[in-house]
């Protein structure tokens, strides 16, 4: 069992998904106190040989909490537990601070802060980037949009689970700038994709033509982190299909929203329709090379 010191701070975290646990985790290791929410009975009591406490729902978990920190799959599940049954405006506590760090639409989130902000509860939209690996080894980025003053109170505890952590502005502006970090993650994957399939119809040896790429202009985490499991034909989990088309969704939504034209997004986007349309929804990401796989008649390795 780890050991805390209380006075340090004590932390309400909901979602403790494959990035969710490790980032509890790291708050745990930082000698923050963790009191742990999950719809899933079994993760919260995963949690506990670590040294947190468990939470039966968010009311619990928040109660004697300095900071509540959420990390969800999507808008819904973030609603929820701002607006649900024993959701944080069920019974405010005022001067609270509420911090989700899941990737959800802009728009909800200024909602959320305006909502949160009136019963006297600050607020913060905290997405993060750098995936399971970078939440197991604190060493994500994190985006944050909100007031300052609530982002100065927050910046220890993100300390705890990232090492670039960066105020982008007002509510919103944190989500905004993870679904650019998406556009640009999703298209890069796609161009590896494109290489690796032109590679292969060549006759040239993947890894060789990996590790060129690395060393030129090519370089990029998606080749460095995903290429080795993409020419392997590993598809298992990290960070899932389903979600990387669930943040493709919202980049789509908000550039319709402001006119802003993203020929390319669109164009991976039903690549990934694709990849989910022949089960490969709960794989990771670097299964987007499937789609390749199929549209060349090739077998993955």
């Amino acid at each position: 069992m780890m050991e805390q010191n209380d006075h340090k701070g004590t932390v309400g975290f909901a979602g403790l998904g494959t990035m969710g646990r490790e980032m509890a985790l790291n708050l745990l290791k930082a000698g923050y106190a963790v009191r742990a929410y999950d719809v899933r009975k079994e993760a919260v009591d995963d949690l506990l040989p670590h040294g947190a406490k468990g939470a039966g729902n968010l009311a619990d978990a928040a109660r004697d909490a300095d900071i509540v920190i959420s990390m969800l799959p999507d808008t819904p599940q973030v609603e929820d537990i701002v607006y649900g049954e024993s959701g944080l405006l069920t019974s405010p506590l005022r001067g609270r601070l509420f911090v989700d760090m899941s990737t959800i639409s802009p728009v909800a989130v200024r909602r959320i802060h305006a909502d949160l902000k009136a019963a006297g509860v600050a607020f913060l939209d905290a997405p993060v980037s750098g995936g399971p690996v970078g939440a197991r080894n604190a060493s994500l980025s994190v985006m944050v949009g909100g007031d300052r003053d609530a982002f100065l109170r927050a910046e220890p505890y993100f300390r705890a689970m990232g090492t670039t952590i960066t105020h982008m502005g007002e509510a919103g502006a944190g989500q905004t700038a993870k679904l650019c970090n998406q556009l640009v993650c999703a298209i890069n994957l796609q161009a590896i994709c494109e290489a690796l399939a032109l590679g292969r119809a060549s006759g040239v040896d993947l890894d060789q033509l990996r590790n060129v790429l690395l060393g030129g202009s090519a370089a990029s985490w998606m080749l460095e982190k995903l290429g080795p499991a993409m020419v392997a034909g590993d598809a298992s989990a990290g960070f899932r299909i389903d979600l990387m088309l669930k943040d493709l969704r919202l980049v789509q939504e908000q550039a319709f929203s402001l006119h802003v034209p993203l020929p390319a997004t669109a164009l991976v986007t039903s690549q990934y329709v694709e990849a989910r349309a022949h089960g490969e929804g709960t794989n990771g990401n670097q299964a987007l090379f499937r789609v390749y796989d199929r549209m060349t008649n090739q077998t993955a390795a």
